[in-house]
């Protein structure tokens, strides 16, 4: 289990109450186990962080970030961000608003497929199965 920094919970069930149209948008597709029976999580910390959405079993972060982080202090940062998931052997996948918002199905081709590889990964079948028989 990943440790949080406690201060953030109250941060966080705030961000949820008050997430963005495109972050709505994409929950509706990620909650209830609909990508490959694996359960997200939203505006859930993470060490000193709090990201959009988590897929604990798969170990995958995806944020949804607007514009702001099109600046370059920002941007600095979101460096960082990625780099502390990526060194706690997370997957960080990020989406503007506008893809979420206007390419949705393209968001979740890409978020379905990371999720599957990273499953695969974790858990691969049998060598003693091939095409679904036993041989």
């Amino acid at each position: 289990m990943l440790k949080y920094n406690v201060r953030l919970k109250h941060s966080a069930r705030r961000l949820r109450r008050e997430m963005t149209n495109s972050e709505r948008a994409l929950w509706t597709r990620l909650r209830r186990k609909q990508v490959l029976n694996i359960q997200f999580y939203r505006q859930k910390s993470i060490g000193d962080y709090i990201v959009d959405f988590y897929a604990s079993q798969a170990r995958i972060v995806v944020e949804v970030d607007g514009s702001q982080h099109m600046e370059s202090d920002q941007e600095q940062k979101d460096a960082q961000r990625d780099i502390y998931l990526k060194n706690k052997g997370l997957c960080v996948l990020r989406f503007n608003n506008l893809q979420v918002l206007q390419e949705l199905d393209s968001v979740m081709e890409v978020i379905y497929l990371a999720v599957k590889e990273r499953m695969w990964t974790k858990n691969p079948p049998s060598p003693l199965f091939q095409r679904g028989k036993k041989t």
